[in-house]
């Protein structure tokens, strides 16, 4: 029964986003999101569309996980990195006060190309590891269901999220988020009501739970989530992107919304990782198979057709941003919606070809690119917060810093990365990593500023 209720339960989900895709879109409207009136987004689209793109499917399993080993301090410490929302509306009120556009606009006029180029690496690697995190989700639950049906099912899902998104770019993205978002929320609404009413359930418990492993662990990744949490948000070129596409009241309050409502969905998936964890349940299958086996039917298949909706609705959001990116920024195809159509392709078919290689280190990553994004910590605190002079000099060395951190942690298990890190849990080598990327960071910065500023006076 429950292959039967999550096929047609995805059906229609894939019915209602193709219905609610607009039948005209503009090149603004493409591009910027505005409406084919003209009009740009309202707050609650805003909001929905924040909320469904950030909480997507590899999301949704890592909060459920991380609950699973290390009990409610792995969920708040995933949770945690939903305040990405209120750190990214504050930096992008700062940007927009100065009159820039977005992030490489800002960049660009500080450290010229260098600013531009190097920012749009990091974001176009972040851009690519959305793709093919969702796509391995929709690969996994297809996999349990009907075995030997993984491939077809990824290659499925990501013809559909092409298709729809490459007809309407940023305003089918807002749209179709609109409408998934609040399927979202009946759905997973359904299984979490569920789970709360479950004799075998105790809130009490869940919320003091220490999980398969123990806490400690849990604690650890809190406080890289709060090294993390500044930076973070800068990098995400799909929540970037959503700063300015409407006025900045409206902005500001889709942030603040969208950050309370995510952190509860999170945080209430998260609580079904738990529940696994007390029932003493195995770990099979990144825990799918572990809730096929543990809940009803029906619930089983609400949990899957949530991670499914939110698969879906990041992906259409990542090729939008994309196509942006591909268009405005790095100019690697004209500036027409054809161009934009072919800019999603090329990640579209790489992020399925990373999603059919099968390798697991891929989930790495994802976890990387928090990493990698460090270096705006130091530029943006001091740059944009503090409107302190940076050198160009500085701003490489944090962004090189940050992203041999992140290759650092990528290639722990090599022996020469493994003899420069110290003894420990990966999570624990993630922690000495932030620190040493965020100490060397600020010091460039800061020496860097002294320069500048002594050259100025000189």
């Amino acid at each position: 029964m429950s292959p039967i209720l999550i096929l047609g339960g995805f059906a229609v989900l894939v019915a209602l986003s193709l219905l609610a895709a607009p039948k005209r879109v503009t090149e603004a409207g493409f591009f910027g999101g505005q409406g084919a009136d003209g009009c740009t987004p309202g707050l609650w689209t805003l909001v929905l569309s924040q909320v469904t793109t950030w909480i997507f499917a590899r999301s949704l399993m890592n909060a459920a996980i991380l609950g699973y080993f290390y009990g409610i301090a792995g969920v708040l410490a995933y949770t945690a990195y939903y305040g990405s929302f209120l750190t990214g509306g504050f930096i992008v009120g700062r940007l927009r006060d100065t009159g820039a556009v977005s992030v490489q606009d800002w960049l660009g006029a500080r450290f010229g190309a260098a600013g531009r180029v190097t920012y749009n690496l990091v974001i176009a690697l972040r851009l690519l590891s959305e793709v093919f995190a969702n796509l391995v989700v929709v690969g996994l639950i297809f996999a349990a269901l009907l075995p030997g049906s993984d491939v077809w099912a990824v290659l499925a899902v990501a013809v559909l999220a092409l298709a729809y998104s490459a007809w309407g770019g940023l305003a089918a993205a807002l749209r179709t988020d609109v409408v998934q978002m609040l399927l979202f929320l009946v759905v997973f609404g359904v299984a979490f009501v569920a789970l709360l009413l479950s004799p075998e359930f105790s809130l009490s418990a869940a919320l003091t739970a220490p999980g398969q492993s123990g806490g400690y662990l849990g604690w650890v990744l809190l406080v890289v989530a709060a090294l993390q949490v500044f930076s973070y948000p800068a990098h995400d070129p799909v929540m970037m992107d959503r700063g300015f596409v409407a006025d900045p009241r409206t902005t500001r309050l889709s942030f603040l919304h969208a950050f309370w409502i995510s952190a509860l969905c999170i945080l209430a998936f998260g609580l079904f990782g738990i529940q696994a964890s007390l029932m003493g349940a195995a770990y099979e299958g990144q825990l799918i198979g572990t809730w096929a086996a543990m809940f009803p039917g029906p619930i089983f298949a609400a949990l899957m057709l949530s991670l499914l909706v939110s698969a879906l609705s990041t992906l259409d959001s990542a090729l939008s941003s994309a196509a942006r990116l591909g268009v405005e920024e790095l100019r690697i195809a004209p500036r027409s919606m054809t161009g934009g159509r072919m800019v999603m392709a090329v990640f579209a078919i790489a992020g399925t070809g990373l999603t059919l290689w099968g390798n697991q280190a891929l989930f790495d990553a994802v976890a990387v690119s928090g990493t990698a994004s460090m270096f705006l910590t130091p530029v943006l605190f001091v740059g944009l917060v503090m409107n302190r002079p940076v050198a160009l000099w500085s701003y490489l060395v944090a962004w090189g810093a940050a992203v041999v951190g992140a290759g650092v942690y990528f290639l722990r298990e090599g022996a020469v990365v493994a003899a420069i890190l110290p003894q420990g849990h990966k999570y624990e080598q993630l922690f000495v990593i932030c620190v040493v990327v965020l100490i060397v960071g600020f010091a460039a910065v800061f020496m860097g500023g002294r320069r500048v500023a002594g050259h100025s006076a000189g």
